[in-house]
């Protein structure tokens, strides 16, 4: 197991913090930290605070995920799904949330947000070659393969 450091920013002491929901929950959820209701227009975007910063060991990194609820019910999403908070990182997280919905959304403080889920980092070296080896789908991208 991973020790992760997690400092809670002067101001925050109201907030929960991040926690995991149900037993097997693979996500903490990340709470805001608006120092009022933030409305948030259909198609627009919006930087918001969490009130906390983490310390992490090299070879991890925390994504920052939607919820599914939120995206369901309002057409919230994390506009750079995934957001990578990188093992050198200390400054605050912050969730740019997206409206994709028809209503305004109001972001209220100490609401869930979105989800913080940590995996590992494989290490990987970049070798730079002439040429690459060649597979049965070569080049084939972006739905090459049909629809189904």
């Amino acid at each position: 197991m991973n020790n992760v450091e997690l400092r809670r920013l002067p101001g925050n002491e109201d907030l929960s913090l991040p926690k995991q929901m149900s037993a097997g929950a693979a996500g903490f959820d990340l709470t805001a930290a608006v120092l009022q209701p933030t409305t948030i227009e259909p198609g627009k975007w919006r930087l918001i605070p969490t009130g906390i910063s983490i310390a992490m060991p090299n070879g991890l990194e925390a994504q920052v995920r939607p919820r599914s609820g939120l995206a369901l019910k309002y057409g919230i999403t994390v506009l750079n799904t995934p957001g990578t908070i990188d093992a050198d990182y200390r400054g605050e997280i912050g969730v740019i949330l997206l409206n994709l919905g028809e209503q305004a959304f109001e972001v209220q403080r100490g609401e869930r947000i979105a989800q913080l889920v940590f995996q590992q980092v494989a290490s990987v070296k970049l070798q730079e070659v002439k040429v690459l080896d060649d597979t049965q789908r070569g080049a084939g991208g972006f739905g090459h393969t049909g629809k189904s």
